[in-house]
């Protein structure tokens, strides 16, 4: 992986990070959700027009990746409004990495090197100090258990748009076109089951699912990009380094408290992060 395409993993990981905790701290999960992701599709639309059209190959990965991310959706709401951000989303975003390296040895004929099994190792022992280290309660089974499903949901659509974006020919076409049709659903969905809700949440807060759906779709258009230019494996791990971030926003903007053995899940992910590279 070379040091541009390291460098952009890592901005896709804060902005990952950022449109996560714009959720979490937001009153009503399911529709600042629904927003970010109308935002996302909005925000991708102009491009339809600037970016070639995927190659007929990628299409079914269009499809496959947008019903599995109304599952994301789904498990994303309700993991965020059982548990603390720093809860959960290591366990989504930690465990994920582990699990999309074993699925690319058998989908992408793509066998980790040595120090990237460390790094995925280190990351995800270290997403775990971070997750069941909560100080003031025992952390709940309901929160746990979604993230620990989205985590397997997350890599296998880390391994579907990593597939579809190489067969599309321009990654970039994939990722807008992806990013249109995915909108699409969810919103829909939300439109017709709590139309007043959604419609009284985006007029009072007009510029919010702007914000998060550009912070969604650029974290994970530059992600996919990259998985066409270095092993998906490494680059889902390197992308978790997100966790780092999420702890330090849960902790200093949501009040969400870190301790020392939390600070030791840090230092293994950044050790991770550095296998990788060493990769």
């Amino acid at each position: 992986m070379t040091l541009t395409v390291s460098f952009a993993v890592l901005l896709a990981a804060l902005l990952h990070a950022s449109w996560n905790a714009m959720i979490k701290g937001s009153t009503d999960v399911l529709m600042n959700t629904a927003a970010i992701v109308a935002g996302a599709g909005i925000v991708a639309l102009p491009f339809l027009f600037v970016v070639p059209l995927p190659a007929p190959a990628s299409w079914p990965y269009i499809g496959a990746s947008v019903a599995i991310h109304l599952a994301y959706y789904y498990l994303m709401v309700n993991a965020y409004r059982t548990g603390d951000l720093s809860l959960v989303y290591p366990l989504m975003r930690g465990v994920a990495p582990l699990l999309t390296a074993v699925l690319g040895i058998f989908w992408l004929a793509e066998l980790p090197g040595t120090f990237t099994w460390i790094g995925i190792a280190l990351i995800s022992a270290g997403v775990f100090a971070l997750a069941f280290r909560t100080v003031d309660h025992v952390p709940s089974p309901k929160a746990v258990g979604f993230a620990l499903a989205n985590a397997a949901v997350i890599a296998t659509y880390t391994i579907v748009d990593g597939t579809g974006a190489r067969l599309a020919g321009d990654a970039w076409g994939y990722i807008v076109w992806l990013f249109v049709i995915d909108a699409v659903p969810f919103t829909v969905w939300v439109l017709a089951t709590r139309r007043s809700a959604f419609t009284g949440f985006v007029t009072a807060n007009p510029l919010r699912g702007l914000i998060g759906g550009g912070l969604s779709a650029a974290a994970y258009a530059i992600s996919v990009w990259a998985m066409t230019k270095a092993p998906v494996a490494m680059v889902a791990s390197l992308r978790e380094t997100s966790v780092l971030f999420a702890t330090l926003i849960g902790a200093r903007l949501l009040r969400e408290k870190l301790n020392a053995r939390r600070w030791a899940g840090v230092v293994a992910v950044v050790v991770g992060v550095i296998a990788l590279k060493a990769a």
